[in-house]
């Protein structure tokens, strides 16, 4: 975006936008009609690129110009609510941010995060609450607290699902396992002994994917127990009670190791979760600027399109 736009140019871009029609927007601004088409054709000519067709009965973005569209969008976006939000931080007025996770989620992902928020909310209070992700989801639910760190997938369209971090699913067995011998495992020798996994109760869509990632490959297995955190699984693996698996990240005791498995590509992802009624100031900052990933919002369309299905876990093929 050239220096010479300046956030009056893109307030300009935005109304235009949103009203189809110059004339309205001029009207919006309290600008005359000739005076905003001429800005805004001097702002195509500046940065290189139409950025609206014009039409007898109005102007609609280009292709190419809604992508200044959606950066308009969000930098006047940014600029109001980091404005607004370092007013209330500094007079106190930020309530704790009260953040749900699993057991099954990496340290190292919450103090990411702790640290980030200090970073965007300084001197602001962070309540961590721990549990498995069908009570930390229902505490959400009921409003106990306002957002959360779980692993995926998420099922329900009640929620907002933003994933921010991946790792590769690895088979866990004792140090001094057969297996340990080569540096992968086959999918049909882990199937006739993947014994343990996280409780189903705790996270059945978990359990539900996992099924269905063997079911793809031709494979069924066969759990006979279960555990409610990875020191659980680690300690049942190394009483000999099976195999199981685990995030590549997870933090690992002594007497178990890992292995990759072989012709498979399956991830354990993590994302950060909050209900869509939820309503701490915080949030729509938190899902714009503080985590990867974060999207633009889109402005409405004369043909608006489908958003893209949500694919909250990726287990796929080499």
């Amino acid at each position: 975006m050239s220096e010479l736009v300046e956030f009056r140019h893109l307030k300009y871009i935005v109304a235009v936008a949103e009203t189809g029609n110059i004339t309205r927007a001029a009207e919006r601004l309290y600008v005359s009609q000739p005076s905003l088409s001429k800005q805004i054709r001097d702002i195509e000519e500046e940065i290189g690129v139409q950025i609206f067709d014009r039409y007898p009965d109005g102007v609609v973005p280009t292709p190419v110009g809604q992508m200044i569209v959606d950066y308009a969008i969000n930098a006047l976006y940014g600029r109001t609510h980091i404005l607004k939000m370092a007013k209330e931080v500094f007079l106190g007025n930020i309530p704790p941010l009260r953040l749900g996770f699993s057991s099954f989620v990496n340290p190292r992902h919450l103090q990411k995060f702790r640290m980030n928020y200090n970073r965007l909310f300084p001197n602001c209070v962070l309540n961590l609450s721990g549990g498995d992700t069908v009570h930390v989801l229902q505490r959400a639910e009921r409003g106990e607290i306002d957002c959360a760190v779980l692993p995926l997938p998420i099922v329900g369209s009640t929620w907002h699902v933003q994933q921010i971090e991946s790792c590769a699913l690895v088979v866990c067995m004792r140090a001094d396992d057969p297996l340990t011998e080569r540096s992968q495992v086959t999918v049909t020798e882990l199937s006739e002994r993947l014994t343990i996994f996280r409780d189903p109760e705790g996270h059945p869509s978990a359990h539900t994917r996992l099924v269905q990632m063997f079911s793809d490959v031709g494979q069924v297995f066969h759990i006979s127990c279960s555990a409610t955190t990875p020191h659980d699984i680690q300690h049942l693996v190394r009483d000999g009670y099976g195999l199981a698996l685990v995030s590549e990240d997870t933090l690992l005791e002594s007497d178990v190791t890992t292995r990759h498995i072989a012709g498979v590509r399956w991830t354990a992802d993590i994302a950060f979760v909050h209900h869509r009624a939820a309503e701490h100031p915080a949030l729509s900052l938190i899902t714009r600027y503080l985590l990867n990933g974060s999207s633009p919002v889109s402005m409405p369309r004369k043909r608006p399109r489908a958003d893209p299905p949500q694919l909250p876990l990726r287990f796929s093929l080499k």
